[in-house]
């Protein structure tokens, strides 16, 4: 089977091209450092933070530097003159004054390592503003993502958003870290631990996280993983796209036999998802004409109508002719097998042909019935039984009925109910959405006797 399936999303986010842009300003600039001597004479208010600890050597060879950086001096010269500085650090201060140094020089070389070093520094020093650490943090995470070292740049990134900084989507960042480093399940386990963070918190969640979260576990293999954002991507933002995936997804990451391919196209066909002639030549050929002839006549029909199906294709016509002729007679045999499945004494071969008939006629009370007697009897296919009471129920509009029996379903067939109770819950929610008010008419005003 051939369907629709997801492009290589490998590309990084442009969300870290943003981030690189993150504007400093005049806290990461050069610190002007006054020589310790100096700084002794001045009277200190009480008001006044604490005065820097520079070491004398330290502000000795800093001095002609951070001059050179101020008149713009020749980058490659600046570099040359780091190691001196570094050197020469011997307090906190010091390491906090070089680190912003260093941080200068690096951006008036254009040089990513160099800046990396010198933020690394300022956050090492311990001396950055609280009010400032988160920032810090995310360009040193930022920094590092763009020089392709993923681990590091995920430890500062993390650091950023445990302390408060939410700016450029920091968690998508991490998950990118991940996925970078070809770690897709571990990327994938900390995207779904941040998407049920957020569900739990009340907060909104990002779409670009699940579908982003779909084409990964997707693309490489994942197939649980791919089918639980898949169901995500399509019961939190229903579209056509988000069904057709999902759906898709489920019957490519599957072995199915002709039954669990008809429950689940008939999700498909009831979601309007029905992409491709392929999706229709396999429904064809699950539902069998001699056994539902009708639902075969009318998807064979709606494949027409949607200029998926061609007439000139023989199997499609075939089958078409072949189940068109066997409606009637199928019909004037519904009753005796309905009385039939209803009798004491019915086999569970009986009950179940008479639930899969009326389903198929769209006729989900009976249907319902039926499934429901066969639940109670010996050797049932429980899950099979399951997902088409639920089919029935869902038929009749009873939607929390039907995702209550989908949330029964154990075994590979969870794929498809999964995907069933998304629907009923969606279909459920609208129904339960208020109308919106028709204003009344105005009163017709009377004139006259």
């Amino acid at each position: 089977m051939i369907f629709s399936r997801f492009a290589s999303t490998k590309t990084r986010s442009s969300a870290f091209a943003l981030a690189l842009a993150l504007a400093t300003g005049t806290a990461m600039t050069a610190v002007a450092i006054e020589a310790p001597a100096e700084a002794q004479r001045k009277k200190k208010k009480k008001e006044e933070a604490p005065k820097a600890d520079y070491s004398k050597a330290f502000v000795e060879t800093y001095q002609p530097l951070n001059t050179q950086v101020a008149e713009g001096g020749d980058p490659a010269t600046l570099k040359a003159g780091i190691p001196a500085v570094i050197a020469a650090i011997e307090t906190a201060d010091d390491r906090m004054a070089a680190g912003s140094l260093i941080f200068s020089i690096g951006q008036k070389a254009n040089d990513p390592a160099t800046q990396s070093q010198g933020v690394e520094m300022m956050l090492a020093s311990g001396k950055v503003p609280a009010a400032n650490l988160a920032q810090y943090n995310f360009l040193a995470g930022q920094l590092a993502y763009n020089q392709n070292v993923f681990g590091k740049a995920r430890e500062f990134v993390q650091a950023a958003f445990d302390l408060g900084y939410t700016q450029n989507d920091p968690q998508a960042i991490i998950a990118e870290t991940y996925f970078a480093e070809d770690k897709h399940a571990e990327g994938l386990s900390y995207l779904d631990a941040a998407i049920k963070a957020r569900q739990a918190a009340g907060q909104e969640v990002s779409q670009a996280w699940v579908q982003r979260g779909v084409a990964i576990a997707y693309n490489n293999q994942l197939v649980e993983q791919a089918r639980a954002f898949s169901v995500l991507y399509a019961s939190d933002f229903p579209s056509n796209s988000s069904w057709g995936d999902a759906i898709a997804i489920a019957l490519n990451t599957s072995q199915f036999e002709y039954p669990e391919i008809l429950d689940l196209l008939r999700l498909a066909r009831r979601t309007g998802t029905m992409r491709d002639a392929n999706m229709y030549m396999e429904y064809i050929e699950a539902a069998d004409a001699r056994r539902n002839p009708s639902e075969v006549t009318n998807v064979i029909d709606e494949g027409y109508a949607a200029g998926l199906l061609d007439r000139d294709d023989s199997f499609v016509s075939d089958s078409r002719a072949q189940a068109a002729g066997r409606i009637a007679a199928d019909k004037a045999d519904l009753p005796a097998l309905g009385r039939d499945a209803r009798a004491a004494s019915a086999t569970l071969r009986t009950v179940m042909a008479a639930g899969d008939a009326y389903l198929s006629y769209d006729r989900g009370a009976e249907a319902e019935e039926f499934f429901a007697k066969a639940l109670g009897m010996p050797g049932v296919n429980m899950p099979l039984a399951l997902t088409r009471l639920g089919i029935a129920q869902l038929d009749q509009g009873k939607f929390a009925e039907a995702a209550a029996t989908f949330g029964k379903v154990e075994g590979e067939r969870e794929t498809i109910t999964n995907l069933y109770a998304a629907w009923a819950d969606q279909q459920g929610a609208a129904q339960a959405a208020p109308a919106t008010a028709t204003p009344a008419a105005p009163a017709t005003e009377q004139v006259g006797g």
